[in-house]
């Protein structure tokens, strides 16, 4: 594990080097542009990188992390992100992913101040109380994590269903496709949690944008 700047730099010339030796095209092609066709929101927990857990190559994923992998209808960066995603490259998939084990999960089922990063965490406390008669019946704190953390997913599925220019892009044909994901780093195996969505007709009416 690189523990160092210079370790990381040293890394990056060794990868280059037997990259370039194991398959001569590989930088030519990743060059001449990107043509993902899923766009992967995960947490920014440096355990959790999308490429290396799914075994994809560099260029098949369109990447947005942040704190429990949220979707806030504020977050100016996300939403550069997915409009870039479904206008512009055209992406067939969204992967809403999450992990077991979440610190910012964590964080937000305690009372706990942690500075700044209280704004952000109280998102994740919306899910919960929206979801607390459930997880307040879960006794074993590890399992009524677990269960938040799916939730949390679900939830921030539905929510980017809500966005308008997600919608725009179901009323002109079939996809994007948003799926619910859990990614377990015990055993490094991901949880499908089998919500897929390429429609707004689930959703609460008052969600629902109309074509005038």
């Amino acid at each position: 594990m690189a523990e160092t700047i210079k370790d990381l730099l040293v890394g990056n010339v060794n990868w280059a080097a037997n990259t370039a030796k194991e398959r001569p095209e590989f930088f030519s092609k990743l060059s001449a542009g990107q043509t993902p066709k899923f766009l992967w929101i995960g947490c920014s927990d440096s355990r959790v990188p999308a490429t290396e857990i799914t075994n994809a190559m560099p260029g098949s994923i369109f990447v947005q992390r942040n704190i429990a992998n949220m979707v806030v209808h504020t977050d100016s960066n996300l939403l550069s992100v997915v409009n870039y995603a479904v206008k512009v490259l055209k992406v067939k998939h969204i992967i809403v992913c999450g992990h077991y084990g979440c610190g910012g999960v964590k964080a937000a089922m305690t009372n706990d101040k942690f500075g700044f990063l209280d704004n952000w965490l109280l998102h994740i406390k919306d899910v919960y109380r929206l979801h607390q008669n459930e997880l307040d019946k879960i006794e074993k704190v590890e399992d009524r994590e677990n269960r938040f953390v799916e939730l949390n997913v679900l939830e921030q599925v539905s929510n980017l269903a809500k966005v308008s220019f997600v919608q725009e892009e179901w009323d002109a044909g079939e996809f994007p496709y948003i799926h619910g994901w859990v990614y377990s780093l015990k055993d490094g195996l991901v949880k499908n949690l089998k919500m897929s969505i390429n429609s707004a007709n689930d959703l609460e009416k008052v969600y629902q944008y109309q074509n005038k």
